[in-house]
């Protein structure tokens, strides 16, 4: 197989890596995307996109596609303790139009993120392929190897590819893994009872807490929360069971998960952990998204921050590129991002606290007093945080080439 000469590598085609590539090719560099996967039919966890995604997307032109493949709209995000309502954060108090969470099937996001960088000759998709190597120049990653034996020359890889990252563990960069939350998320789907809600919520009464949402095309998402690391046993108790332990946690859907749960294969394990790599940035490398950084899925902020990264990444690796210049002291600026990640890590840290937490004081003292905070005005900067991150974020359109380098569609 011949080599590929290329400006940029990005392994990984999730939301960052799809977004960074389709913001480097419209800047005028060549890009070669390796993903392992050969389609995006797979089971996707991350469904929700906060605000902050949701204005992103729509500068690029992909948002309204995507909702068109199907999407449903949440108004607000509840935590339930019985009938008591602890929190109540209403989106629509945010500034329209992205006054709102948006459920969408990740794939949705990901076939027109694909298809605008098809748009582009500089593009070029390589998928089936696994990166077994990385290549060096010294101090300096060059490229990559995969198991199909592609060689991928280039000035900058990017590692985009996911919580277990294989380019950061061929890179010998330490993933930084935290066990601070309690609890993992075991997920599985019931179909919608009825008219589907407009709220994601988190059912406290139950002693096990479930998070739950419509997801696209006509079913409830749950996530029970067990005790971290405790999967093994849970499961030992049978399936029938872990579905009264689940049901007993969430009661509206009780019956529903009697019915339609009829296997462990009906399950999905979310090992619950955050984590920072130890470097973002080495010479020729940068690693981005959950290849940089895992969080909770508590407050939504996986697809967001991918996304941010590949904006705030994309005028730096352009510098770069057009400098000759891929050292790490270059590509270093784009580590000012950790103060926004670390940020959230600690925020999440307490929401997990506040929301999950099922035994001793805290678990009585924490949600009312989370009660209390949602009914002063200091709520309101803080769901501006969940719903944004950093409001200051956007996309360098600078950088852009004129609109001469896009050619009609391709495949």
């Amino acid at each position: 197989m011949a080599d590929v000469e290329t400006d940029f590598c990005v392994v990984g085609a999730g939301p960052a890596g799809l977004v960074l590539a389709l913001l480097l090719v419209r800047s005028g560099a060549r890009v070669t995307l390796v993903e392992r996967s050969r389609s995006f039919e797979r089971e996707y966890r991350g469904e929700i996109l906060q605000p902050g995604a949701l204005s992103l997307l729509d500068e690029l032109g992909v948002l309204d596609a995507a909702r068109a493949r199907g999407a449903h709209e949440h108004h607000r995000f509840r935590l339930e303790d019985g009938d008591r309502v602890l929190l109540d954060s209403d989106y629509r108090a945010l500034p329209a139009p992205y006054n709102y969470l948006l459920s969408i099937p990740q794939r949705h996001v990901l076939e027109e993120l694909l298809g605008q960088c098809r748009r582009f000759d500089e593009f070029t998709y390589v998928d089936g392929n696994r990166v077994t190597a990385l290549l060096r120049d010294g101090s300096r990653t060059t490229g990559v190897i995969t198991d199909r034996e592609l060689v991928v020359n280039a000035h900058c890889v990017i590692g985009a590819d996911g919580r277990y990252s294989k380019v950061r563990r061929l890179a010998g960069i330490e993933d930084g893994r935290l066990d601070v939350f309690e609890r993992d998320v075991l997920w599985l789907k019931v179909p919608v009872p009825g008219e589907a809600p407009r709220d994601v919520r988190i059912f406290r009464a139950g002693g096990e807490p479930v998070l739950s949402y419509v997801s696209v095309p006509d079913s409830i998402q749950l996530g029970w929360t067990l005790p971290h690391g405790r999967y093994n046993e849970v499961v030992g108790e049978g399936l029938d069971g872990l579905k009264e332990r689940i049901g007993a946690a969430v009661p509206p859907y009780a019956e529903l998960i009697r019915e339609h749960v009829t296997s462990l294969r009906d399950l999905s394990l979310l090992d619950v952990f955050s984590g920072r790599a130890a470097t973002w940035v080495r010479d020729g490398l940068v690693l981005i998204g959950d290849a940089a950084h895992t969080h909770s899925p508590i407050g939504a902020q996986g697809i967001m921050l991918a996304i941010q990264d590949a904006v705030v990444l994309h005028p730096i690796l352009v510098d770069s590129w057009q400098a000759g210049d891929p050292s790490s002291a270059r590509l270093g600026a784009f580590l000012a991002r950790q103060r926004d990640i670390d940020r959230v890590m600690r925020f999440q840290v307490a929401q997990s606290k506040v929301m999950l937490s099922t035994t001793g004081m805290a678990a009585r003292v924490r949600p009312k007093m989370a009660s209390l905070v949602s009914r002063t005005p200091l709520y309101g900067k803080i769901l501006r945080q969940i719903a944004y991150n950093n409001a200051g974020i956007r996309i360098a359109t600078e950088a852009f080439t004129t609109p001469g380098r896009q050619n009609s569609p391709r495949g």
